[in-house]
């Protein structure tokens, strides 16, 4: 019984250890940090228009003032709402992640 027990908390131990898909933390050092963290906050934005979408919600857009941030973000809100491709979240967070950094000129971050 303990054999079993013990067995069961180092599955639980390791499972927890091993990586799930999320990108590792980004050091502030490289010369694209912000511009990786400003991607995955578009990519946030993708998914949130993608089920706006699905829900039949108007487009929400950012006011534009110029700046980089809200042109691109808005460029993507729009074509989520534009192309039925984009049939699920997945798809919008990697049509979001890929617009973004194109837009940006950086290179993804392998997960």
């Amino acid at each position: 019984m303990k054999r079993l027990a013990l067995t069961l908390m180092t599955a639980l131990a390791a499972s927890g250890a091993i990586a799930h898909g999320h990108p590792g933390p980004i050091d502030d050092s490289m010369p694209d940090a912000q511009r990786i963290r400003f991607c995955e906050r578009v990519r946030d934005h993708a998914l949130q228009a993608f089920y706006n979408r699905d829900k039949g919600r108007p487009m929400k857009l950012f006011d534009e003032d110029g700046s980089d941030g809200a042109r691109i973000t808005n460029h993507i809100i729009r074509r989520i709402y534009e192309e039925p491709q984009i049939s699920s979240p997945k798809k919008a967070e990697t049509f979001g992640r890929a617009t973004c950094n194109e837009m940006m000129g950086t290179k993804p971050v392998s997960e």
